[in-house]
């Protein structure tokens, strides 16, 4: 949200809101691009993301009413919308969300343990709003599923491998075969940050996930988890998908990517 004026932001998800009435959340985050050309593109700098808790609240300001900035300025189709409004989240932005008494949406699963720390600030420091009046927790991640664990393990690659080139390039290429990645000859970087992204992923049979999942949400006691694998291979992505329901119960209803 840094990237764009709060007012902007407010007409863009008033428009979708009314135009799909009870079907649109509105996800807001401290990003400010994942490179320096996204940066530049966006026309933010590095250390936008400070203004963030300042930028939320004037937003939500735009859909009560409230704001006081712009007295004379109104958003419309947002004033007056309630809809679901969540932070996303890796860390920081989890005691924006708690401030601010919105639900919160937490990823980055390799680092559980810190990720575990942001979830008790969050519910420990949580201030029931117009929004929400208890604390609401969507853990966030990669979940892979497959006949053995080296398969559903290689579902993750492409996007490991896209991350790692992003992060060493500064761009992020199309995704690519696994077995393509697997005759690559990383620099040790690359290599570090490939690994990095495979790590704390859940990824196995449907026994395994089906534990992991449980030990998950057991320790963070989530409301919700939330699923944003990609991977090369769509048919492999969607085989996943529905093994995924099957574990979740949900193996009834229709599976699509």
């Amino acid at each position: 949200m840094p990237n764009h004026r709060p007012l902007v932001v407010a007409e863009q998800f008033g428009v979708l809101a009314s135009l799909f009435p009870g079907r649109i959340d509105m996800g807001l985050g401290r990003s400010v691009g994942f490179t320096d050309g996204i940066r530049r593109a966006l026309g933010a700098e590095k250390d936008a993301a400070q203004d963030f808790g300042a930028q939320l609240a004037e937003l939500l300001g735009w859909f009560t009413g409230e704001q006081r900035a712009y007295p004379q300025v109104h958003a419309h189709p947002a004033e007056g919308l309630a809809l679901p409004a969540f932070v996303l989240a890796t860390g920081t932005g989890a005691d924006v969300a708690a401030e601010a008494g919105l639900g919160l949406v937490i990823g980055d699963l390799r680092g559980r343990d810190r990720m575990l720390r942001a979830i008790d600030r969050y519910r420990a420091g949580f201030r029931p709003s117009a929004w929400s009046s208890a604390p609401y927790v969507v853990v966030s991640g990669n979940v892979a599923v497959a006949d053995t664990t080296a398969e559903a393990r290689r579902l993750l690659a492409p996007e490991a491998w896209a991350m790692a080139h992003s992060r060493t390039r500064g761009s992020f290429p199309a995704l690519t075969p696994p077995e393509e990645i697997a005759t690559l000859d990383m620099t040790e970087k690359e290599r570090g940050f490939y690994e990095e992204g495979l790590s704390g992923q859940l990824y196995g049979t449907e026994d395994e996930v089906a534990a992991a999942l449980d030990e998950l949400i057991g320790r963070s006691g989530a409301d919700e988890v939330l699923v944003t694998t990609s991977t090369y291979d769509r048919d492999a992505l969607l085989d996943s998908y529905r093994r995924l329901a099957r574990v979740a119960g949900l193996a009834g209803d229709p599976v699509s990517v």
